[in-house]
């Protein structure tokens, strides 16, 4: 059955009605009627049409507000109806059930051609001979299961037109214009409404809410580029910089939302910067440092750099975060406080009071605290900073920090020493784990006399933290690797200047010796893969790499060790996984690849793995690739690709034939190394004595006390 829906503006003669609504009945439709006239005056003869159903529409503007119902008088009448109507339940429903919509008069031409917008499968007539040959046509000609209506899209100059002349009569009925859902899936519609945002003469604010809502109308159509250009048309032709960077701050957002890396990124950080710049110069702490979180948020967002195979700030990171530290706030919160006296020479009367501390994260302080909680010369207390509500919202209070830096909020730094000081009067060191927002809290007071040591990863130099620290009250920052401390020192002018603290390279707390298990024969053929829970770890590279060996012996296999990446984290993650779980479904039906899950026996489980695999485009230390190095399965590992070609990378970390360029070169090395069953284990022996030599704890362990003891390690 099809659905008729007439729109009468103005009372019809009932008798053409009624003969129209017997020859539309004829061709097997339901007739419903749109009164936007006084219908009960009529009400009778209504009946006597035997339509399907009819609605009294809102008659009158008394339900509008004043603001509304005075611009209306300056508008013509048949968009004025359509104002008093849009909201109406009834109307949409009808609209968007009919199959044509039929005005009845001149007045109800603009609400049918509105409605029509919203029902892209309508078809939209004036007057009522027009509608009955259109569906004797569609009767006589065989439509497709799914087809789309031609929208008939005024001209650009009409719609440039349109928008100078309602700019100041009735914003609100122009803008949801707009939002037409065909008109935004057009490509020829979405280039006029670009064309009519950039035309001259509109008010900023008119030219922004317009810009607002045909971006909505764009993101309805699934089309977030268009929305990012409608946004940032306007925004290059309005000269008021607060409305210019909303706009391109919701350009980039929008992209962001979907997982993309934004076209205007760099514009808008400097946009927010300058912004930034003006308000601190005005005297505004607070709005500056709004604007500054913000663009340090936009610039360092992990859809950007941690949620893609590839960041700008690795490509060149000198030249990423010079306009950032260029900008007179940057410069502000980069001057070096320091400390009022230096940090005090360990005890040697008693054990050396350390506070260790992080902020939930503690994967790789556990080895740490066992150790100097049985170590005579120290007395160890360990402090979460996520444990208590208080502490975690200042230790992650971000835009207060940035205030507090800028001259303003001093109740920020008061706060913090009131829930730090008690612990910096107790502590001789304080070992704060992960360089970001609880470094750059620690850093807002004076520590006295306590010896800060930071450690920071690889996570933390693709945000904004470092940037934030004040270093000048680090005394000690320990890096995991050297080409993160060569990236990360690259971003931070202040890493460079005399302030800066020592540095140190200690790799991370393992305990290996467990590690080395007899594996059974047929683990000669298992290539292994421990954590795919980041887009970082790349595993599609390993599926190739695997995809290429079986090519030459089908008796190959990847097993996944781990939990599966969290879609929620960001579009960007959500649309990896989305590949890489199309690619895997086939070669997990085959036994190809088998997915181990997550587990609490990860040496248990590398008994099963005769190569391990590490994949990823970037990493501080790869955690899983040294253990399954020290269960003697043979490492191959990706040039991760964010440090490759520079003077430290993997192959400064890893012995240099553990490191490949390629899959292809990946492929070679495991068809050689696996070749025969002796030469398997001869390589995984090597591979275990060079691990356990370097990287287990009772190496490593003598690099802390070092750290933190000093000469009275060697006692």
């Amino acid at each position: 059955m099809t659905d008729v829906l007439f729109v009468a503006a103005s009372q019809p003669q009932f008798g053409v009605l009624a003969d129209a609504v017997k020859k539309f009945r004829a061709q097997g439709a339901r007739v419903h009627l749109a009164c936007l006239f006084d219908a009960r005056a009529c009400l009778e003869d209504l009946d006597k049409l035997e339509l399907d159903g009819f609605q009294q529409l809102p008659y009158g503007i008394g339900h509008l507000s004043i603001g509304t119902r005075r611009k209306l008088k300056r508008v013509p009448h048949g968009r004025r109806l359509w104002v008093q109507i849009r909201r109406n339940a009834w109307l949409r429903r009808h609209g968007l059930a009919a199959k044509h919509l039929v005005a009845l008069d001149a007045n109800a031409v603009y609400t049918v051609w509105r409605l029509s917008q919203y029902n892209a499968d309508a078809g939209a007539s004036f007057g009522i001979a027009p509608a009955l040959r259109a569906m004797e046509g569609e009767a006589s000609t065989p439509q497709p299961v799914t087809r789309r209506r031609n929208v008939i899209i005024p001209p650009r100059t009409l719609i440039a037109a349109d928008v100078r002349r309602q700019a100041k009569a009735l914003p609100h009925t122009v803008m949801r214009t707009a939002t037409a859902r065909p008109v935004m899936r057009s490509a020829v519609g979405a280039r006029l409404w670009r064309s009519a945002l950039g035309a001259p003469g509109v008010p900023a604010g008119f030219r922004a809410a317009l810009s607002r809502q045909v971006a909505e109308g764009m993101r309805w159509a699934g089309r977030p580029g268009g929305a990012t250009l409608a946004l940032t048309t306007a925004a290059r032709r309005i000269e008021n910089r607060e409305i210019r960077t909303a706009l391109l701050d919701e350009a980039v957002r929008t992209e962001l939302n979907k997982g993309i890396a934004p076209r205007a990124l760099d514009s808008t950080v400097q946009e927010l910067l300058t912004q930034a710049d003006g308000l601190y110069k005005a005297g505004d702490p607070a709005a500056a440092a709004s604007a500054l979180d913000r663009a340090l948020v936009l610039g360092f967002h992990r859809v950007v750099h941690i949620d893609q195979l590839s960041s700008p700030l690795a490509a060149d990171p000198t030249a990423f975060s010079a306009p950032v530290h260029a900008s007179a706030v940057m410069k502000k919160i980069g001057e070096p406080r320091g400390r009022k006296t230096p940090a005090a020479t360990p005890p040697s009367d008693r054990p050396l009071r350390l506070l260790v501390t992080t902020s939930a994260n503690d994967n790789f302080l556990k080895l740490v605290l066992s150790h100097y909680e049985d170590h005579p010369g120290v007395e160890v207390r360990y402090l979460d900073l996520a444990a208590t509500p208080a502490m975690k919202r200042i230790s992650w209070a971000g835009r207060r920090m940035i205030e507090n830096r800028l001259g303003g909020d001093a109740l920020y730094a008061e706060q913090v020493e009131q829930l730090m000081r008690p612990h910096l009067d107790w502590a001789d060191t304080v070992f704060l784990d992960w360089c970001v927002a609880p470094a750059v809290m620690l850093t807002t007071i004076d520590p006295g006399d306590t010896r800060i040591v930071v450690r920071l990863h690889s996570y933390e130099a693709f945000t904004r933290w470092p940037h934030l620290v004040d270093f000048s009250r680090i005394d000690d920052l320990v890096y995991v690797a050297d080409h993160v401390q060569d990236l990360t020192t690259s971003l931070v002018p202040q890493l460079r200047g005399e302030a800066a603290p020592r540095t140190h390279m200690l790799h991370n707390a393992m305990d290996l010796s467990g590690f080395n298990r007899a594996k059974p024969a047929d683990a000669r053929f298992n290539l292994g893969l421990i954590g795919i829970s980041q887009v970082a770890k790349d595993p599609l590279w390993a599926v190739d790499v695997l995809e290429r060996v079986r090519k030459q012996d089908e008796r190959y296999r990847l097993l996944l060790v781990g939990g599966d990446m969290d879609r929620k984290t960001s579009r960007a993650t959500k649309d990896y996984l989305a590949d890489f779980e199309r690619v895997l479904a086939p070669l997990e039906e085959s036994g190809a690849v088998v997915r181990l899950g997550p587990t609490d026996d990860v040496p248990g489980k590398l008994t099963e793995i005769g190569t391990i695999l590490s994949s990823s485009v970037r990493e501080g230390c790869h955690v899983g690739l040294m253990e399954g190095a020290a269960s003697a399965a043979v490492p191959v590992v990706r040039d991760w690709p964010f440090y490759a070609g520079r003077e430290h990378s993997a192959r400064t970390l890893y012995p240099e034939n553990w490191v490949v360029a390629s899959p292809e070169e990946a492929a070679r090395r495991i068809l050689e190394t696996t070749a025969t069953e002796e030469s398997w284990r001869n390589a995984g022996k090597l591979a275990s004595e060079h691990a356990l030599s370097v990287w287990d704890w009772p190496v490593v362990s003598r690099t802390f006390d070092e750290l933190f003891l000093g000469e009275r390690s060697a006692r």
